[in-house]
């Protein structure tokens, strides 16, 4: 074999381990928006809808979605619950690897009979979580997460403003990626396939 032959089957070589390993750390294509870089690792101190404390660390091992919102929410809460639990049941057997957090920002409302019947009618892997005013503050914080109780009308009635992002933590707790109401329900499915093959 001759010098020039020699180096052209190098170089050939060469190209092809440099292709198989740049398809082996190919970038994956995220559907929401991949805020990795930014977003708090999932960390909190609550209280379940079925009355038990628990923390972040009791859903290891499952992607989680975590949402803030509240039961007498007359629009965007349902449309989003609804959102999720669709996509969860779109995932079929993979879906019980999936759990849905909502965090009531009306906790006085929102008891835990009141939120554990809210979060069951959408989806059985759904967890309605609350706490004291300060505890849901501090998560909130945690996430950038903006509430407002309103003024009570004649009747005791309030709406509650609030930020109606939804954040997607990997299997380990880490903050990856971020979504909203608006967020199409393939869109959450794809993007949690891929988490839930990690």
């Amino acid at each position: 074999m001759n010098a020039r032959r020699r180096t052209l089957l190098l170089a050939a070589g060469a190209l092809a381990l440099v292709t198989t390993l740049a398809a082996c750390g190919q970038k994956q294509h995220w559907d929401l928006d991949n805020v990795s870089a930014v977003l708090a690792n999932l960390k909190f101190n609550l209280t379940s809808d079925t009355g038990q404390k628990v923390t972040a660390a009791d859903y290891k091992g499952k992607v989680v979605i975590l949402y803030f919102g509240y039961t007498h929410c007359p629009d965007v809460c349902p449309l989003t619950m609804s959102h999720l639990a669709e996509a969860v049941k779109e995932l079929g057997p993979q879906g019980k690897d999936v759990q849905i957090l909502m965090v009531s920002v009306d906790p006085v409302r929102d008891t835990l009979p009141i939120l554990r019947a809210y979060t069951q009618a959408f989806s059985p892997q759904a967890i309605g979580l609350t706490g004291t005013p300060q505890e849901i503050e501090d998560v909130a914080k945690r996430y950038h997460v903006a509430y407002r109780l309103g003024k009570k009308d004649k009747s005791g009635n309030y709406v509650v403003d609030h930020s109606a992002a939804i954040y997607v933590f990997s299997k380990d707790g880490r903050g990856i990626l971020i979504g909203s109401d608006l967020s199409p329900v393939p869109s959450i499915v794809h993007d949690v396939k891929q988490l839930l093959a990690d």
